[in-house]
């Protein structure tokens, strides 16, 4: 099992939730967030004080996934999220070492579902 975290645009998330549920995905959850990389943020005028915004904006995706469908996951989002421009966003994959159904008790692969 592995957990896997997508930091991407908040204005693609629907083009990743759409590109998940082709690749049939669509048990995730979505949180909004602030931060930056590469991009560095950007400088804007607002009378004529100069302020440095230098936190934007992002959409957090995080999806728990058997092993068989971590590649089509993956690719996925990428397909969902790349605009080929800095900011387009990172996937982070770690092992998930226990899932438990609340409702079932269903436990490991079966609580993924």
């Amino acid at each position: 099992m592995k957990m896997i975290k997508a930091v991407v645009q908040p204005h693609k998330l629907k083009d990743v939730k759409d590109s998940l549920a082709k690749a049939g995905v669509t048990k995730m959850t979505v949180s909004t967030a602030v931060g930056c990389g590469q991009q560095k943020g950007f400088s804007e005028t607002y009378r004529g004080v100069i302020t440095e915004v230098n936190l934007l904006n992002k959409t957090i995706v995080e999806i728990a996934v058997n092993e068989d469908y971590v590649d089509a996951t993956v690719q996925a989002i990428i397909d969902g999220a790349r605009t080929g421009n800095i900011g387009d966003g990172k996937i982070f994959i770690s092992e998930l070492k226990e899932a438990i159904r609340i409702r079932t008790g269903e436990k490991g692969k079966d609580a993924i579902g």
